[in-house]
């Protein structure tokens, strides 16, 4: 079933598709104008990019050891499915960004969506409004 969370939006709630192509890295494994926070967020120059509809296994604090585990492979994939080629950015719907002040971005490379991918592969769950647990 398509999550609506990762459907872009049409009519008067659509931005204009923002074209993406960098070499991203993980972030903190050196200089780079592009890396990988986690398996929903990202960093591209000074702006910090949240996947719209996914929730990831944090990196930064695990609770278990099986999140660790998930963080490190959903964070990985994520990295993967950057640099597998340009992709577009799109702001979802009227949130433009979160209460971290990340930018909520519907995330796609011909019309297949970023964060779907991650959670059909079992690296995301669908966010639904509050965290699951991962342990």
């Amino acid at each position: 079933m398509l999550d609506p969370a990762l459907i872009p939006p049409v009519g008067p709630l659509a931005a204009p598709a923002e074209q993406v192509s960098a070499t991203f890295t993980m972030c903190g494994s050196g200089r780079g104008n592009a890396c990988i926070v986690d398996g929903g967020t990202f960093k591209l120059g000074l702006r910090r990019i949240r996947i719209t509809g996914i929730d990831a296994p944090e990196l930064a604090e695990p609770l278990c050891p099986h999140e660790a585990a998930l963080a490190r492979k959903s964070a990985d994939r994520l990295r993967a499915l950057l640099n597998d080629g340009g992709f577009e950015m799109r702001a979802h719907r009227l949130h433009r960004t979160d209460r971290y002040d990340r930018e909520l971005m519907v995330v796609e490379r011909n019309g297949i969506s970023i964060g779907g991918k991650l959670i059909d592969e079992g690296l995301a769950h669908r966010y639904l409004g509050s965290k699951r647990s991962w342990c």
